[in-house]
């Protein structure tokens, strides 16, 4: 009953009724939009950088990564590699080999990151070899080829064809010394890696640097980034007994997870300025609907109904407004948030800035569970909770001062 006499006060007044729907649907509809916006981009971003080189996680001799070293190596790779791949999760890994070196053409000489890497393997953990553009990847049959990003042949002033002295030092400190044609450039959108990247076979990598049948690393991948971090725990014991460390996509790219942690807690305090903006007018709202029926509250309360429950009525009449302004707003915002997925959303002007991050200039938002809830859901709370205010100074009326109210 108390909730059909709830329903029925909110539209004594269907103007302020439908105005405070409006303002609490907008709100809804705004923060499922810029969640799934964000969430979207946040995935784009880890998937873009992390397939370029690094993979969703990797396997590192203890102390790689803090101080890389071609000496630092692991020795039963193929071993490590099959016991990776049973793990749910994961898809495939891909063994690599890397260290600094010289490359020459000529008078000009540049030092660059060499990797070795197994073609076969290194397709399907890096997209490395569809950012050619000139030329083409590595396969399994090359023996002398090298890949370099656009940035770095420049420098070297190579194209593909020609030929680069590499000269560096090898495990056991010998000179390691090659030449190597250029197969094919690369551009992966990260200038950083442009500059100064480079990838030739891994058994040419490990002949050169005397390296047998050693790597320095393992990079780890799956259908999804969430898939390969939920089998993390699981991978963790497969490699307690061996000198190596499992490193996750954070520690790999820790500036990457700064810079989407400052984003979201900085979006997380306008949400929330969103949120006590919104509550505060629609407690306002109620506060002056309990004021002007002050004298109906005598009423009731003179011909029996006890404070408690005229109370609850009133928090009732608050949420049925929140609930119904939510609902309108979250199926708005999911409409909203598929259309503009399925088109995608182009921002002018910010190309330059998304460049860094491995970013398209079309966008696409991403509808999950989490940003239908996560906005709509703490305004909810915010709302519930704001219902104490008039449920309290409702039960305080006294019939007869109630009703003798101007």
């Amino acid at each position: 009953m108390l909730a059909g006499l709830a329903w029925r006060n909110l539209w004594r007044q269907p103007r302020r009724t439908l105005l405070n729907v409006i303002s609490i649907a907008f709100a809804a509809l705004i923060m499922v939009f810029l969640l799934s916006f964000q969430m979207g981009t946040y995935a784009t971003m880890k998937e873009n950088v992390l397939q370029v080189i690094d993979g969703y996680a990797q396997v590192q001799p203890t102390g790689y990564q803090d101080s890389p070293d071609l000496k630092k190596t692991i020795a039963d790779s193929d071993a490590i590699m099959k016991q990776i791949e049973t793990v749910t999760g994961v898809a495939t890994t891909a063994p690599r080999t890397t260290t600094f070196a010289i490359l020459s053409n000529g008078e000009k000489s540049v030092g660059a990151a060499v990797l070795g890497v197994d073609p076969e393997r290194e397709v399907r953990v890096s997209r490395l070899n569809r950012s050619i553009i000139h030329g083409n990847y590595l396969d399994r049959e090359d023996s002398n080829a090298i890949v370099l990003g656009a940035a770095l042949a420049r420098s070297l002033g190579v194209e593909v064809g020609d030929s680069l002295t590499l000269l560096g030092e090898g495990l056991d400190g010998s000179i390691a010394a090659d030449v190597l044609t250029v197969k094919g450039i690369f551009e992966s959108g990260t200038p950083e890696l442009d500059r100064q990247l480079s990838e030739m076979p891994l058994a040419r990598f490990q002949e050169d640097f005397a390296m047998d049948a050693a790597v320095n690393l393992i990079v780890v991948t799956g259908p999804t980034l969430a898939g390969v971090l939920d089998a993390l725990p699981d991978l963790e014991p497969l490699l307690n007994d061996r000198e190596v460390e499992l490193k996750s996509w954070k520690q790999l790219q820790p500036g990457l997870d700064a810079a989407i942690n400052l984003d979201l807690n900085t979006s997380l305090m306008w949400y929330a300025s969103m949120v006590i903006v919104v509550v505060f007018i629609i407690l306002n709202t109620l506060l002056m609907s309990v004021l002007e029926r002050t004298r109906e509250f005598g009423v009731l309360l003179s011909i029996g109904m006890r404070p408690g429950k005229l109370g609850v009525m009133i928090w009732m009449e608050l949420s049925l407004l929140a609930l119904l302004g939510l609902l309108v707003g979250i199926g708005l915002g999911c409409v909203v948030t598929l259309l503009i997925g399925h088109y995608g959303l182009e921002l002018p002007g910010a190309e330059a800035i998304f460049s860094q991050w491995g970013l398209p200039g079309r966008l696409y938002p991403r509808l999950s569970l989490l940003s239908i809830s996560a906005g709509p859901g703490a305004m909810a709370l915010c709302i519930f909770l704001a219902g104490i205010l008039p449920y309290r100074r409702v039960r305080r009326l006294q019939p007869v001062d109630a009703m003798r109210a101007a």
